[in-house]
């Protein structure tokens, strides 16, 4: 007898959808799609988490703070690969830092304005000029907006010259710490100064006392290091310094002002205005108006560049403006002084 063999009965190697070859693949997409989520997710959390413990953390954290905003987008990612994965834990934890993050995206401070008599108007301009090669770029900026005091970071002896040379009668009141690098800086005034210690810092931060219409103004220079990786603790004592000069006299009106290499997203930087100061950015409208780096400040950046004021003062405008040779847009506020109740 001869058999011969039953066709059709071997087992296919892959096969249409819904066959044994098909599901593995499968799940082994939704496996990684899983895993694509959970990483994402736990870098996001890290950073929330510190965000939400009031901590600055350690490197990578205080450098990720930045821009905290634009966490937004790999959370969003991780929403739809746990949407893949059909990993229900994951979208909730995804809902949840987006929840986080919304919340913490608004913004911190006081804004609340004051209402005492208008004394004095005050234009304040302040620009890192990133080892004086934006000095050029900034000197037309200064004769088109005429601020009254001006706050210059990373102005080494060649942009000191320059603007000595340039607006000695403009500005004949001038405080400076000459230094070459990123250690110079200059802080111009049309007001009389009276000279102070200034902030100690790596890097130069002059103050003064300027006589503005009859009333004692305190004016001072920020630029504390900025967070690199193993320079993170001296980044927070500096910081810390500024914090201590707004809170050692809440009696006179005061301006601090510069490239505080901090966002209000960094807990360092929120005790200064804890201090009784406020973002005068914030107060004209502008609270989260990039001003680093500023070749991508147009869509991706941070405001690491302010203008803090004492209650004395309210702001009726804000503006970031374009500078060529340098990685900062300088910015320019226009403030009020006002009597005290």
């Amino acid at each position: 007898m001869t058999y011969q063999p039953v066709r059709g009965t071997g087992t296919r190697p892959s096969g249409p959808s819904g066959e044994p070859g098909d599901a593995s693949r499968r799940g082994a997409g939704r496996r990684l799609a899983a895993w694509c989520a959970a990483l994402l997710l736990a870098g996001v959390s890290v950073v929330v988490g510190c965000r939400t413990a009031g901590t600055d953390g350690i490197t990578p954290v205080p450098q990720l703070l930045a821009f905290l905003p634009w966490l937004l987008v790999p959370t969003g990612a991780a929403l739809l690969f746990s949407l893949l994965a059909r990993w229900w834990t994951g979208l909730v934890w995804g809902v949840v830092a987006l929840a986080l993050l919304a919340w913490f995206i608004e913004p911190y401070g006081n804004s609340t304005e004051p209402d005492g008599t208008p004394l004095a108007e005050l234009r304040v301009l302040t620009s890192n000029v990133e080892f004086g090669h934006g000095t050029g770029s900034l000197v037309p900026e200064i004769r088109r907006w005429k601020p009254d005091v001006v706050f210059v970071e990373e102005c080494e002896y060649t942009c000191q010259a320059t603007l000595q040379r340039d607006f000695g009668d403009t500005y004949p009141h001038r405080r400076e710490v000459v230094a070459g690098g990123s250690a110079g800086s200059m802080l111009l005034s049309r007001y009389p100064l009276r000279g102070t210690d200034g902030v100690p810092g790596t890097m130069g931060m002059p103050g003064a006392v300027a006589d503005v219409r009859g009333h004692d103004v305190r004016l001072q220079l920020a630029h504390p290091m900025p967070p690199l990786p193993g320079q993170v603790g001296l980044w927070r004592r500096e910081l810390g310094r500024l914090r201590d000069f707004g809170a050692a006299d809440r009696r006179t009106p005061t301006v601090l002002a510069g490239d505080f290499n901090a966002s209000q997203d960094h807990a360092a930087f929120r005790r200064i205005l804890d201090a009784g100061l406020h973002d005068a950015a914030r107060l004209a409208g502008h609270d989260r108006t990039p001003s680093w780096p500023a070749r991508t400040a147009g869509g991706i950046g941070a405001q690491i560049d302010h203008v803090l004021v004492s209650r004395d003062f309210s702001a009726s405008d804000a503006r970031f403006l374009r500078l060529a040779s340098t990685d900062h847009r300088a910015l320019l506020v226009d403030l009020t002084l006002h009597q005290r109740r």
